[in-house]
Formats: structure tokens, C-alpha cells, sequence
């Protein structure tokens, strides 16, 4: 089966099904990447001047105004994916699982959200081998 080029912008349930149940590879289109790299640069520029950026620069919600001083900007946004980690209930299946590590892949891949491609890139290794996380 043809490996799967996520773009972002079209992707369709039987790709999904494709993917999720058929172990079909997927992996960002070049003008995803392209669009994902523009993106990062934004990012990038944003930091090295020094300007304001919610999120990235600063605490979230209620602590947006609470400017993150540079060397702890990295801490900050592993602290963000740890927190949306963390969740109660049984774990999802490994089906739901891949589903909703491909639909993240395939939102990342518009480029809108200032993420480096290896993020994508990894979440699409991860489906082709089969990774699924294992919750004790």
C-alpha cells in the first residue's frame, strides 16, 4: 500500500481506517513540511527578538501575563505536554490510540502551529512501527 502524504488539509476517514487498522505508512507531504518549516522560522524569530509570544514565552491562561525568562522557555512547554499527559480512566486502546496520533500529525501538518517537523515526523514513525505506549 502506498504510503499516506499528510497535508493537513485532506485527509479522509478510510485513510484513517487505512492507517489506524491497516497499518498503512504515513509521512508529511514536502509542501506540509514546507509550510511546518515557514512556521517554526515565525517561531524562531519571534524568540530571538525578544518579543512577546503567548505560550511560548509566557505562562498559560490566567499566568499569561507572566513573562518565561529564555533559558526556562524549553522547561515550560515540557511542562505543557506533561500536563496534557496526564489524564484519568483506562488507557485507550491502541486502535484509538494510532487514530488520534495520526489526527494530530495531520492538524500539525498545516502549519499553523509553529511545531518542528520532526514532531510530525516522529508521530508517523511511531504508526509505522506499531509503538504504542504502555500504561502499568
Amino acid at each position: 500500500m502506498e504510503r499516506l502524504l499528510l497535508t493537513g488539509n485532506d485527509l479522509t476517514f478510510d485513510q484513517l481506517h487505512e492507517v489506524v487498522f491497516e497499518r498503512r505508512e504515513a509521512a508529511l507531504a514536502p509542501a506540509a513540511r514546507e509550510r511546518v518549516q515557514a512556521s517554526r522560522a515565525v517561531v524562531e524569530r519571534l524568540l530571538a527578538s525578544g518579543a512577546t509570544a503567548y505560550g511560548i514565552n509566557t505562562g498559560f491562561g490566567e499566568l499569561s501575563t507572566v513573562r518565561i525568562p529564555p533559558d526556562q522557555v524549553r522547561q515550560l512547554q515540557l511542562n505543557l505536554v506533561r500536563s496534557h499527559a496526564c489524564g484519568v480512566g483506562a488507557p485507550l486502546s491502541e486502535e484509538e490510540t494510532r487514530a488520534m496520533m495520526l489526527l494530530r500529525a495531520n492538524a500539525l501538518a498545516k502549519g499553523l502551529s509553529g511545531v518542528r517537523p520532526v514532531v510530525i515526523e516522529t508521530l508517523c514513525a511511531l504508526l509505522a512501527r506499531g509503538v504504542h505506549p504502555v500504561i502499568p
